[in-house]
């Protein structure tokens, strides 16, 4: 792709972001929304092969109706209320339009179906895009709306999410489906808090970006699209495979890593607003995710392939584990202690 167009569409993702979180009108927001979905479809489509262009075409289809609903809602609420005000929205059509519009954004459960086929269509850092920084603008929209929103409705997608999502990532064996599969299964511990405590969903989201940022930009590094590549690369890069291990036990909320503290609080909140049933429910649930990343922690660290593997074995790196990586990595795994700090902002 033509480095200037690229640059163009990277610009235009950062604008339609920065659009929609600093609006608090509809239109405004959803001018936001239809930037970043314009702007995401070239990279998604770049690679230029099947896979890819299905991708991209079922995610404009996908974000398209999406956005149709938030417009529907949005008007539907104004000719009510006569408030095109983000935060006002109070008509009860309106705020279940708006859920099933969001959910419909960020994939949640029943909504969920396009975004492993997306993600596993694209490269693994416009994968990265998409579970993280088109994940922003609609929670930012949730979070303005947490006031109006149907909790039973929320809570339901939120525990079904969480469900399949640690389910149907136990038998993948492509990263990128199962990091698709982890990414529903985190937004399921978001959408359960945001009525009660959404500035810890926010906290949730940005804990959850970090690592898997740091996850996607590893296995970009060492070239991993399957798990057959991850057991193979520890010869090339063993440190790197063993920070791997620990952001994704981190992903899975282990104590006494990073991931563990979105997950304790949450389920402190749930207690606190006397949803222990649906506490209880949540963290059962999270086992089944922690069993497919202790399945890619195995694989990366500990695993010797039984044979030759088919694909072409690379013996030297050739550019160096950045910087950034490392940053995030540490990031990753080593910000519980601070966690005194961090509930001060929250």
């Amino acid at each position: 792709m033509n480095p200037h167009a690229k640059l163009i569409f990277y610009m235009s993702l950062f604008l339609g972001t920065t659009i929609t979180i600093s609006s608090n009108h509809w239109m405004m927001a959803w001018t936001g929304l239809e930037i970043n979905t314009l702007a995401i479809i070239p990279l998604i489509s770049k690679s230029h092969h099947p896979r890819a262009i299905e991708a991209a075409i079922k995610y404009f289809l996908v974000q398209a109706a999406a956005s149709a609903l938030v417009l529907f809602s949005s008007t539907i609420n104004a000719w009510f209320t006569g408030q095109w005000d983000i935060t006002q929205l109070t008509q009860p059509t309106s705020c279940l339009l708006l859920t099933t519009a969001i959910a419909m954004k960020l994939g949640l459960v029943p909504f969920h179906f396009w975004f492993p086929e997306v993600l596993q269509g694209s490269t693994l850092f416009t994968a990265l895009l998409l579970s993280t920084m088109m994940k922003f603008p609609p929670i930012t929209i949730l979070f303005l709306t947490s006031n109006s929103l149907n909790p039973t409705l929320l809570t339901a997608m939120a525990i079904a999410s969480a469900g399949l999502g640690g389910w149907m990532g136990l038998n993948q064996t492509q990263t990128r489906k199962i990091l698709a599969f982890s990414s529903i299964a985190h937004l399921g511990w978001m959408a359960i808090i945001i009525i009660y405590n959404p500035k810890l969903t926010l906290l949730t989201f940005y804990l959850y970006s970090l690592m898997t940022a740091t996850v996607f930009l590893s296995l970009n590094t060492i070239k991993a699209l399957k798990l057959s590549t991850v057991m193979t690369s520890w010869t090339k890069t063993p440190m790197l495979n063993a920070t791997l291990m620990l952001t994704l036990l981190s992903l899975a909320g282990l104590p006494p890593l990073t991931g563990f503290l979105p997950k304790w609080l949450i389920i402190q909140e749930l207690t606190k607003q006397e949803m222990t049933t649906a506490a209880t429910t949540i963290a059962m649930l999270s086992l089944l995710g922690l069993f497919f990343y202790l399945r890619l922690a195995y694989y990366s660290t500990i695993t010797l392939p039984p044979n030759s593997t088919n694909h072409m074995k690379q013996w030297h790196m050739n550019k160096p584990t950045n910087t950034l990586l490392a940053i995030l990595a540490s990031l990753s795994i080593s910000l519980l202690p601070l966690s005194p700090m961090i509930l001060t902002t929250i």
